[in-house]
């Protein structure tokens, strides 16, 4: 499984959304509705699920999909 399916199947899981609404341009933010507290727990879950770490000025630049996995395949 890719990169971008262990995130979606996650982002799905936490925010209770349909996988396939879920693509690389999705603004987790805005077309997810989600806050700061689903946007802590998605970094939680990323941390412990791909071995990194998150510093806190990275995750203000994380606001679609395709952020998060071009970080991820960056960074692990």
């Amino acid at each position: 499984m890719d990169v971008f399916e262990r995130i979606r199947a996650m982002l799905a899981e936490q925010l209770d959304i349909e996988e396939d609404k879920i693509t690389m341009e999705s603004d987790i933010l805005e077309d997810f509705e989600a806050d700061s507290l689903d946007v802590v727990d998605m970094v939680m879950t990323l941390e412990d699920e791909f071995g990194i770490e998150i510093p806190d000025e990275e995750i203000e630049n994380l606001h679609t999909v395709g952020d998060v996995v071009r970080y991820v395949e960056e960074n692990s």
